[in-house]
């Protein structure tokens, strides 16, 4: 027989567990929207995990693609036994790190640029024509790129050099103007996205704060230090531990596309990616391909997890785990 605590205790777990049972109905739309994502995620994501197999054999169609003989760390040799092992490591690593530093800069101070813009059309007109090169393909801007910078035809060539006096310069011959016109494509491309993520934590400030700190006497530029930017924080560090997780990856249409592949520029637009792709090209040995995926996977998770461990020391609210 069941106490009368006993019997209200079953009850209770009886109810709280028909809640749960209706809040779960409740989700199901939103569950059943996720699962093309899902799907997404597990065949672009999870199921190339099998080919890291790859990585460690060697290439003998003989025996098919994945059953070739092991060869342990061999097929890691090649990226680093090349001429080019410094080349490629050095601007993968340096671009990385200024694209780092010019991405917070420019993402926040066009963030809070944008953010005293007070008229609403205004503001989406502004927030669109940003955000449109983010979505253009890294093949449509190597080509804006060539109607800029072409030696015959080039805008900067024959409308601004020109009428100046100035000789026509061969941009895809000379190397010494290319870090900085990478920066300036790569800063202009991802530019709508930095903006998007610092303005969706600018609108959730209560605008009190503000409110008050004008009755305070605050200028705009005290509101931004210590109200804008503390608030931003979380946002700057999870922004940059991803960067960094990512400091030995680079984007491959960045450094192939644009320069059009010119041989004069590999000794400034050769990465790890653009290295690994023209030995693929070259040599058509998939394994050290795969090798390089491999070596950039291991290495970007040993960073980020280091760069969550330095976060975690100091602010632990602001830590990814």
């Amino acid at each position: 027989m069941y106490t009368a605590e006993t019997k209200q205790q079953i009850k209770i777990t009886k109810i709280v567990t028909k809640q749960k049972k209706v809040k779960y109905k409740q989700f199901i739309p939103l569950y059943l929207m996720a699962v093309p994502a899902l799907i997404y995620l597990f065949v672009n994501n999870y199921m190339p995990l099998y080919g890291m197999k790859l990585a460690f054999t060697e290439l003998d169609y003989s025996k098919g693609v994945f059953n070739g003989d092991f060869v342990g760390l061999d097929n890691f040799k090649f990226l680093f036994s090349t001429s080019d092992a410094w080349i490629m490591i050095r601007n993968t690593v340096l671009y990385n790190l200024l694209f780092i530093v010019s991405g917070i800069g420019f993402g926040l101070t066009v963030a809070l640029l944008f953010n005293e813009i007070l008229n609403k059309t205004a503001r989406k007109i502004y927030q669109s024509a940003t955000l449109i090169p983010y979505v253009i393909s890294m093949v449509i801007v190597s080509y804006l790129g060539f109607a800029f910078l072409s030696n015959e035809t080039g805008f900067i060539n024959n409308s601004i050099l020109k009428p100046l006096g100035i000789d026509a310069i061969s941009w895809y011959q000379e190397p010494k103007y290319w870090p900085i016109i990478l920066l300036f494509i790569h800063t202009w491309h991802g530019i709508g996205y930095s903006l998007l993520m610092y303005t969706a934590r600018i609108v959730s400030i209560p605008r009190e704060y503000y409110e008050a700190a004008e009755i305070d006497g605050a200028t705009k530029w005290q509101q931004i230090k210590y109200i804008t930017l503390p608030s931003l924080k979380t946002v700057i560090l999870l922004l940059t531990m991803l960067m960094v997780g990512r400091m030995f990856n680079s984007d491959f249409g960045l450094f192939y596309q644009i320069p059009m592949n010119s041989g004069a520029l590999y000794n400034v637009t050769t990465t790890i990616d653009t290295y690994s792709f023209r030995a693929l090209m070259k040599l058509g040995d998939i394994t050290m391909a795969s090798a390089t995926g491999v070596f950039q996977s291991l290495v970007g998770f040993i960073l980020l997890i280091s760069a969550n461990a330095v976060v975690r020391k100091f602010s632990k609210d602001d830590k990814l785990f």
